[in-house]
């Protein structure tokens, strides 16, 4: 559902950020970790740290400002 928006910013901020894909059904230990409980989950990660996430499909204005808030921080 938000693939499309993900994919745009991913090329969008591209040298800037990483993008990853996880298939929790097959990664469960990883979504569990990160307490992962419904999808779409974004997390975003600075220095190998979860510092943010959304949890639920967001449009991509909002995807953006949560960019630039992690990148700003």
């Amino acid at each position: 559902m938000i693939a499309p928006a993900v994919h745009d910013l991913a090329l969008e901020y591209e040298g800037k950020l990483n993008v990853a894909k996880l298939d929790v059904d097959n990664d469960p230990d990883i979504a569990a970790r990160y307490g992962i409980r419904s999808i779409p989950a974004l997390i975003f990660f600075k220095n190998g740290q979860p510092v943010d996430q959304i949890i639920g499909a967001q449009p991509k204005p909002a995807l953006k400002r949560k960019i630039e808030a992690v990148l700003e921080s």
